[in-house]
């Protein structure tokens, strides 16, 4: 009888192992595809979406702060690619580890919730989660170059801003759409016009994104509407994916000097990508979190009713029955059959 208890005892560290490894190899996949559109800031190699910090933070939401060691061992293998190990390199490797921890011990703090459906759990991840959390992984890391002699006094604000920037932009794009991914469900609506809608949605965003980013007017601003359309019929499911994309095909367009990005100077080219990037990721995130929690209140305030009338019902049987609405296909119909 005591051999159960043993194995329980080998099986849990085993398994703790596991999930450090794999939090590893995810962090280093992430880190070598965001390395494909790197750019170099005054000397330093950097990123404008870091995907390994949007990695991280979701797989601490998913498994706790006891992860964190797969993160550091996926931060140093990922430093380890670009660069001889030196002291600059624990300054690194401190803030891309210190940053996603940080931001995961700020967001259970004040009780985030990861299915993102209150307007509050989108704004933790905003402010919290992308621009508080990832000032510690710029801030080590653009230090540590300073006092290490690689990059000079003066350099440190453009290498900081676009290494803050690069960071927050993988929490903002990258977590989102990681967190859908352990509840992606079949829709119950079935209906041949939601098929019908989600794949002109598909086509729409693509071609959308593809457009505004390679022709040389600037036509950024039409990815709003095709996020708006996606957050207020399919929220967050359609609208961080839509996010992603726009993203991608955007940093695309301007590491290789494409369509609207053509013949800006490096620093201007950071500044309208950025914006470009952190609007969009604000949007669908926000306005997916609010429509969202309303679709939430509103099932409730029907159960609620739904509750009460028969409560009424019980205390005075068939008499207030023709007073009360029924909800039937998710309507609120009056007891004739009309619509309210």
């Amino acid at each position: 009888m005591t051999d159960v208890p043993r194995s329980e005892h080998l099986r849990r560290p085993a398994a703790a192992l596991l999930r450090m490894l794999a939090v590893a190899a995810a962090y280093w996949v992430g880190g070598q595809i965001g390395l494909l559109q790197q750019v170099v800031v005054e000397g330093a190699v950097v990123t404008p979406l870091w995907p390994p910090t949007g990695i991280a933070l979701a797989c601490l939401l998913w498994m706790g702060a006891g992860v964190w060691p797969g993160i550091a061992v996926g931060a140093l293998a990922t430093v380890a690619t670009l660069d001889s190990l030196d002291a600059a390199t624990l300054g690194v490797l401190a803030g891309n580890t210190l940053a996603p921890l940080a931001a995961y011990l700020m967001l259970r703090r004040i009780g985030f919730r990861m299915e993102l459906d209150r307007l509050r759990d989108g704004l933790a991840l905003v402010f919290l989660g992308a621009l508080g959390g990832m000032l510690i992984s710029a801030t080590f890391g653009v230090g540590t170059q300073v006092w290490n002699g690689s990059l000079s006094l003066g350099e440190f604000w453009p290498v900081w801003s676009a290494w803050w920037a690069g960071d927050a932009m993988g929490v903002l794009v990258i977590t989102p759409v990681l967190l859908l991914l352990p509840r992606a469900r079949l829709p119950r609506d079935t209906r041949p016009y939601w098929w019908t809608e989600a794949a002109a949605l598909c086509v729409t965003a693509a071609a959308v994104a593809l457009l505004v980013t390679r022709i040389e007017l600037s036509l950024l601003f039409l990815v709003f509407p095709v996020l708006i359309w996606a957050a207020l019929r399919f929220q967050l499911p359609g609208a961080a994916p839509c996010a992603l994309l726009i993203s991608v095909l955007a940093i695309s367009a301007a590491t290789s000097g494409a369509g609207p990005f053509a013949g800006r100077s490096l620093l201007e080219l950071m500044v309208v990508l950025q914006a470009l990037n952190g609007c969009a990721a604000l949007t669908a995130l926000l306005l997916a979190a609010i429509i969202t929690e309303q679709i939430g209140i509103r099932r409730r305030v029907e159960q609620a009713c739904s509750a009460l009338a028969e409560v009424v019902d019980q205390l005075a049987p068939g008499e207030t029955a023709h007073l009360w609405p029924v909800v039937e296909g998710g309507k609120v119909a009056d007891r004739m059959g009309g619509d309210d």
